[in-house]
């Protein structure tokens, strides 16, 4: 649950009015601007919406003369989570006065109206997307997210560290935190108990900012490619030729999937690599992929 208070934590918002409604949760992504709805049009009021006042919105206040307390109250009603008051304008009296009559928390920020869309719709997107855990590791491959997932034991963690070490970055290891971002993407995260570590049976628990440095990791990465590992099953027919195009679906989103089958002689971190660069191969149509990542470094 995300509500106000944290929102104010993370920003630094400036709270003017409304304290009692503080702990009012938070459950849409979008901002709202209601310069529309300031000038009558209440169709698409949205009040589950943060509603943000910028200088068009103030604008159009100052505007309305008589009348602006009676439109005023129409769009701040008390469904509203809080008010975002940009650029450090000055805040009309009726706007005070209703956001703490309804218990509306009003903020304010010496942020620009686009800046503070561009940044907080991110940070609502994030915290309120559609989430599970995944039992499995996220390794960031010639810059794309694969998931390698497979039974306990099979081998996952060890075959994260090789990739690590031959240059790539480690998302997360042993449980994976998606997120459903928009309609077609995925992002995959450690949760915070585990994040930098990694566990090989043998070792133990590793650290790998101590082992390697601070820039094996990276803290999120979108999801791009399902690698599961399974153990070779003697009269199992395997694709030989790579044209079963499978898929898995998380969170009603269907990410391509590869089984590789595990047998001692087999090096996993390598055909992951190559399963990468193909993936590359046939959504570009390009080939030279190595020369064409360096030149995207």
């Amino acid at each position: 649950m995300l509500t106000v208070r944290q929102l104010i934590d993370e920003f630094e918002f400036v709270v003017i009015a409304g304290l009692a409604g503080l702990d009012k949760e938070i459950t849409e992504s979008t901002l709202k601007r209601p310069s529309a709805e300031l000038a009558g049009f209440l169709k698409y009021l949205t009040p589950e919406r943060i509603q943000v006042y910028g200088r068009t919105e103030l604008g159009l206040l100052e505007q309305l003369g008589s009348d602006k307390r009676k439109q005023l109250g129409q769009v701040l009603v008390s469904q509203v989570p809080a008010v975002i008051v940009t650029r450090g304008l000055p805040v009309p009296t009726e706007l005070l006065e209703l956001a703490e009559q309804r218990n509306i928390p009003l903020l304010t920020t010496t942020k620009s109206t686009t800046y503070l869309f561009y940044v907080l719709i991110r940070y609502l997107n994030n915290h309120l997307a559609p989430v599970t855990i995944v039992h499995g590791g996220l390794v960031d491959v010639y810059g794309e997210g694969v998931l390698i997932t497979g039974e306990s034991g099979i081998g996952k963690s060890e075959v994260a560290l090789e990739l690590i070490k031959s240059g790539h970055l480690l998302v997360a290891d042993d449980a994976v935190e998606v997120r459903r971002i928009d309609e077609e993407s995925l992002r995959g995260r450690a949760p915070e108990r585990i994040k930098n570590l990694l566990e090989v049976r043998g070792l133990g628990i590793l650290d790998v900012t101590k082992i390697f440095g601070s820039g094996v990791v990276r803290n999120e990465k979108d999801i791009h490619l399902i690698i599961h590992l399974e153990e070779w099953q003697q009269g199992k027919a395997y694709d030989r030729l790579g044209a079963e195009l499978k898929t898995r679906e998380i969170l009603a989103i269907q990410v391509p999937e590869i089984t590789i089958p595990v047998r001692p002689g087999r090096n996993l971190a390598s055909i992951i690599e190559v399963a990468v660069m193909q993936r590359r191969v046939r959504k570009t149509g390009k080939y030279g992929f190595l020369a064409n990542y360096d030149e995207e470094r």
